[in-house]
Formats: C-alpha cells, sequence, structure tokens
C-alpha cells in the first residue's frame, strides 16, 4: 500500500504521539482536537485513530473523511463512538482490547480482598490505635461470578481460579465457554439471578450496550447474598446506580467496589464517597505505568498490516457493540 493519511484525534502535545514517527515516510499525520485541524487532510484520509475528543469530534471528523477505510480507537470502550452511519459502513473499527485486561482483573482481586479481610476496619482501627483482632473470610471455597466473560473476564477467571474460588459466568452465548476450565458454571442470560443467588462476588465486566445499560438492578440486588459484593470494572451504566445506593444504605448486600460510574467524574456530594461499604476509584483502575505506550503499540501493529493488507486485530461487531 503506498501513501496514507492518518488523522489523528489528540492533544498534539501528548507524549505518547512521538511513537507514530515510526510509521513509514509515506505516512501524512494530522493532528489535532477540533475539526478544524482537518480541513485539508480529511478528504484524503484513509485512516482515524481516536485517542481523545469524544465521540462528537469524532462523528464530525468522520464526515469530512469521505475516503476512511479503518477506524481505530486506543480506548478498550466503544461508549458513544458506534453512531448510525459508522454501525452501517464497511469500514471496520478496531480497539484496544487486551491491553487493559490484567491490571483490571488485579483490582477486581484486590477488591475481593478489601472485603474479605475488612481492611476499612483494619485501617479505622489503626487510626483510632485500637487493638480490635477479628474473624476474617477466606477467599478459598468462595463464589465469584462475572457478568459477562470478554477479554477482562477471562483474566478475572484465572486469577480467582488460582485462589481457589469458583468462578460462575454469564454471557450471551453459554455455549462457547462449556469447556473453559477456569469455569465451573456457565449461565445464559435468562439465569442472570441464579448468578447472583449463588455469588459471594460478582463482578460486572459487561461492555455498554442497549441490552446491558441498566442490566444489574433492583432484582440482581435482591437475589444477592447479604454478604455479597458487588465489583464493577466494566461500564458504569451497566448498573442502576440508583438501585445500587438504596441497597447499599439498606445493607441489603455486604458492599461494591465502583471503578467505574453513570457519571464521571464523580460529581461532590454523590452518595458514594461518604458510604463505609464502598470501595471507590475513579475509573483508573487500569492506569499502569505506561498504559498509553501500549494501546499505541496496538494500533502500529495494527496499522502495519493494514498497510500490507492483512486482516486487522481486535476488530469490533459494530452491530453488537463490542
Amino acid at each position: 500500500m503506498d501513501a496514507i493519511t492518518l488523522l489523528v484525534l489528540a492533544d498534539p502535545a501528548s507524549p505518547e504521539l512521538a511513537l507514530l514517527e515510526s510509521l513509514p515516510d509515506t505516512t501524512t499525520i494530522a493532528v489535532g482536537l477540533t475539526p478544524e485541524a482537518f480541513d485539508r487532510t480529511a478528504p484524503q484520509a484513509g485512516v482515524i485513530l481516536i485517542g481523545e475528543g469524544g465521540a462528537q469530534l469524532f462523528e464530525q471528523v468522520w464526515r469530512m473523511a469521505c475516503r476512511v477505510r479503518w477506524v481505530h480507537t486506543l480506548s478498550a470502550g466503544l461508549d458513544g463512538l458506534l453512531f448510525h452511519d459508522l454501525v452501517e459502513s464497511p469500514v471496520p473499527l478496531t480497539n484496544a482490547r487486551g491491553v487493559f485486561s490484567d491490571a483490571l482483573a488485579e483490582f477486581a482481586i484486590g477488591a475481593v480482598f478489601f472485603f474479605a479481610r475488612d481492611f476499612r476496619r483494619l485501617l479505622r482501627s489503626q487510626t483510632a490505635g485500637i487493638w480490635d483482632p477479628f474473624d476474617i473470610v477466606e477467599v478459598r471455597g468462595r463464589t465469584l461470578g462475572l457478568v459477562g466473560y470478554g477479554d477482562i473476564g477471562r483474566a478475572v477467571a484465572s486469577r480467582a481460579r488460582a485462589l481457589g474460588m469458583h468462578v460462575l459466568v454469564m454471557r450471551r452465548h453459554p455455549e462457547l465457554s462449556r469447556e473453559d476450565r477456569e469455569v465451573a458454571r456457565v449461565f445464559g442470560t435468562d439465569q442472570k439471578l441464579e448468578l447472583f443467588r449463588q455469588s459471594d462476588y460478582v463482578v460486572a465486566v459487561a461492555p455498554l450496550t442497549p441490552e446491558t445499560r441498566g442490566l444489574i438492578g433492583e432484582g440482581e440486588f435482591a437475589a444477592m447474598k447479604p454478604d455479597a459484593v458487588l465489583i464493577n470494572i466494566g461500564r458504569g451504566p451497566v448498573v442502576d446506580e440508583a438501585a445500587l445506593i438504596r441497597a447499599l444504605e439498606q445493607k441489603r448486600i455486604r458492599g461494591a467496589a465502583l471503578d467505574v460510574f453513570e457519571t464521571e467524574p464523580l460529581p461532590a456530594g454523590h452518595p458514594f464517597y461518604r458510604m463505609d461499604n464502598v470501595l471507590l476509584s475513579p475509573h483508573s483502575a487500569d492506569n499502569t505505568r505506561g498504559w498509553k505506550e501500549r494501546t499505541m503499540r496496538v494500533f502500529l501493529e495494527n496499522f502495519d498490516r493494514f498497510r500490507r493488507g492483512e486482516l486487522l486485530v481486535n476488530v469490533v461487531n459494530k452491530k453488537l457493540g463490542y
């Protein structure tokens, strides 16, 4: 493939963009965070790389770039990017699936121990200067349920199994995981409440789609054990936040560990800030050192494939939303 024009939706000062210098000399690169930054190059563009700027900027640039043959996003989530014209077009969309899975799985397991060993009580007693022995919960033998079973879910499952936990999975196509050695049992979406009834820890890793918005709500919290914990490392709106707040305030479940929320940043005065049964992470559980460089390298590897006419990796099913 000859010359390629690449539109990069990002702050030109972003350090990770220096990696684009490794692209062939025949590549024309335009970088910016406004449609005007691409006035000259968009009509010839073959590739759009989404780093920042949000869905509105992307859609504006998309409409300017009538010759685009491939779009890549540096994130794993696709929230707001899947507007009608993109979904219906033959242009492939790829993402950074896999880059964040290990870090998010570690956060989920950390949250399991946070509640099992009651680290908040330990810190509270230490701060107060109180010698306060108490019984703890052993993680081995407990049940962890996964709502969704993509790359992140599998990373959580392997770590949970290594700790001797029983892993349950709910996914749209349960037949795809029947032979998975990490999983004790697989549920279809019509068996969702049974997974919540059996689980000591429920980890939400489902992508945000019209079908998953509000997937976990009043019915699910009512089904959970009183000492069960919800962990959300997927997308905030998958959980009905108002229903979760009620369940936490009424002590109907043990607690929640949350890295994602319906509104981000979480507004000042939000109930989660004052709850001692919530572990709150500001959507940064996967912000490990070097993550921006790693996600950029996924794009560079795919760019090389695109240039050689090879199959791309991490191609998204645009109609399903993941």
